[in-house]
């Protein structure tokens, strides 16, 4: 069975299990503690981040990769759009939350770390990008039409995240389409089943087993 390292609060993490909940793709949970990651996480995947799939001899230790091994075995929703242009939109949206929003996301949530002086100026920075998705969701109720897909799931964790990093100043802007597709995102029994919360794993634990059913 597969082993996935994840830790709950990662929105990385976060978009890989709900590929594998959504896919159900059955996997060994291995909850790691970031100040204090195991030797067998780095065993496996060098750069010691999460998460990370050990499929035997082969690890995937992306979360996009992760996302579309699973969805490639089953993909009931149809997240993986059907049409190539489509899905390269979808790829290069994705690419854009994980480049330029990440790293002014980083810089507003933790500014104490950064450069607390600039910090609505990055918190304004990553606005630029969240009103491009209001404009796409004025139009449908997601980001690529009247159904999920890979973009919706791989950046809602990102968005929520900088929601509550100030969540009156969040719920104070002008996007009422972007609200309404984050709360409906943490509404879904899918989120629910990927949050539940496990003890950090230790190597002499019983193997947790989750098959999201």
């Amino acid at each position: 069975m597969p082993i996935l390292y994840s830790f709950r609060r990662c929105p990385y993490a976060m978009r890989a299990r709900l590929a594998l909940a959504v896919s159900g793709q059955s996997c060994v949970l291995r909850e790691v503690a970031l100040r204090d990651r195991p030797a067998e996480l780095y065993a496996v995947s060098p750069k010691g981040t999460v998460p990370v799939l050990v499929l035997g001899e082969r690890v995937i230790d992306e979360s996009l990769d992760i996302m579309k091994w699973a969805l490639q075995k089953a993909d009931p929703e149809g997240w993986l759009l059907p049409g190539k242009s489509e899905f390269e939109a979808a790829e290069r949206l994705i690419e854009a939350c994980d480049g330029k929003f990440k790293f002014n996301l980083d810089r507003y949530k933790y500014s104490a770390r950064h450069e607390p002086a600039r910090r609505e100026e990055f918190r304004e920075l990553g606005a630029v990008f969240l009103r491009s998705l209001e404009e796409k969701l004025a139009k449908n109720a997601f980001l690529f039409g009247p159904a999920r897909s890979l973009a919706d799931q791989a950046i809602a964790p990102f968005v929520r995240q900088y929601a509550l990093t100030d969540r009156d100043w969040f719920e104070a802007q002008d996007w009422p389409h972007l609200a309404l597709w984050l709360e409906a995102f943490v509404r879904t029994d899918l989120w629910g089943r990927v949050m539940t919360k496990f003890p950090v794993w230790n190597p002499d634990d019983t193997p947790l087993r989750l098959s999201w059913i």
